[in-house]
């Protein structure tokens, strides 16, 4: 799952609600791929709406937040560059409980 978004900063309570919605996303195990782009592995369909919903319920009054969910095999085929090198995404380990 992929959180991106745009929140306004320009006044005081802009920029609490938007590191409140950051640190939101960091406290519900999301990583940080760029300053307004937030990642998390989630274990299906129903996983994901339910944290789709979570996401809902803390969402700031103002800005745009976008929400992806993609397969494992379509995340392992991001082609990441820092600088000129090529930087291939590290595979996550996915805990199963049996």
């Amino acid at each position: 799952m992929i959180v991106m978004f745009d929140l306004p900063v320009s006044e005081k309570p802009q920029r609490k609600a938007a590191t409140d919605f950051r640190n939101f996303l960091l406290d519900q195990g999301f990583g940080m791929a760029q300053f307004s782009v937030y990642y998390r592995l989630v274990s299906g369909l129903e996983a994901a709406q339910a944290m789709e919903n979570k996401i809902n319920n803390c969402l700031p009054d103002e800005g745009k937040v976008n929400i992806l969910t993609i397969t494992d095999k379509q995340y392992e085929r991001m082609q990441t560059y820092v600088g000129k090198l090529y930087d291939p995404p590290k595979k996550q380990e996915q805990l199963q409980l049996f």
